[in-house]
């Protein structure tokens, strides 16, 4: 598989889950839908390494690169999953788009990256702006608690964060399926137990339609397939330029969420989405115009 590919199947699949996390959650609780995704994904992975015959390796590093993905996929996608019910599902995808500036901050100080000189501080000034512009008329952004799933979805970006530079630290050469089962294999058992201390472990009565749907798809698309691409990419893209991915989908989850789902998108939330962007723009400026030199170049070579 291509990078580009992976790259961009990464963010159709990252612009169409914030919607599809709230359409889950519709007609049944929070904690059971991302319990239901997730065991989708666990089987469905597991099926897939068994029958292409995919090494699953158990040395040091890849043991701890299972333990730190799964704790830090349940502790960021149990939080994402409850604060997405009270905020706009573009929101999601916004807030996310945070990631470089955290990841960069944590690749510096784990990594000993050189991605904090000026320019970097400036977009992080600027895209912090923006998200006081989001959180001071948050009462606007969603349902009553708003601000709580603000703050939980901000909680979810920075655990996101600092698992992906992790890995990187790791440096883990796993298949990336296997990867992804291991992950599963850790972070099911934590969401089983969420399900049961805020649900009771019960069923729904009835699931609708569409939030059978979404869980379907975020169970292969959003789990497996998504997954798998983004541990791919870890091994062959630095974590600020992986990061950039959330640089991209924003927009495109606004759009989805007002057309789809009937959310207002008003100029308070444009303007704090288009700081946050233009601060990320700032921030990753130079890793663009590197990228872009190299390609040139070797066009010309």
């Amino acid at each position: 598989m291509s990078v580009p590919a992976a790259y961009l199947g990464i963010i159709l699949i990252w612009s169409t889950t914030p919607l599809a996390i709230q359409w889950s959650t519709q007609g049944t609780g929070f904690a059971f839908a991302v319990f239901a995704r997730m065991l989708i994904g666990f089987l469905l992975a597991t099926l897939i390494v068994l029958v292409w015959r995919i090494g699953f390796p158990l040395h040091g590093r890849a043991r701890r690169a299972y333990l730190l993905s799964g704790f830090s996929l349940f502790a960021a996608m149990a939080l994402t999953y409850w604060g997405a019910r009270h905020i706009h599902s573009g929101l999601v995808s916004v807030l996310f788009g945070l990631s470089p500036l955290m990841a960069s901050v944590m690749a510096h100080l784990w990594l000993g990256e050189k991605s904090l000189g000026p320019r970097q501080i400036g977009g992080m000034l600027l895209a912090l702006g923006g998200l006081a512009v989001i959180f001071l008329h948050g009462g606007t952004l969603g349902g009553p608690q708003a601000i709580a799933g603000l703050a939980a979805l901000l909680a979810a970006v920075f655990i996101y964060s600092a698992g992906l530079v992790g890995l990187k630290r790791i440096g883990d050469d796993s298949p990336p399926l296997a990867t992804t089962v291991g992950a599963l294999g850790v972070a099911l058992p934590l969401f089983a137990v969420l399900w049961w201390s805020a649900e009771g472990g019960a069923l729904p009565a009835t699931i609708p339609p569409r939030a059978l749907a979404a869980i379907a798809y975020l169970g292969v698309f959003g789990s497996v397939i998504g997954f798998a691409l983004y541990y791919y990419v870890i091994k062959h893209l630095d974590a600020s330029r992986i990061a950039l991915i959330t640089l991209m989908t924003p927009v495109v989850a606004l759009l989805l969420g007002h057309w789809l789902n009937g959310e207002t998108v008003g100029l308070r939330l444009w303007t704090g989405t288009a700081m946050i962007l233009g601060g990320l723009s700032l921030h990753q400026g130079a890793v663009l115009l590197r990228a872009l030199r190299l390609r040139m170049a070797s066009a010309a070579g």
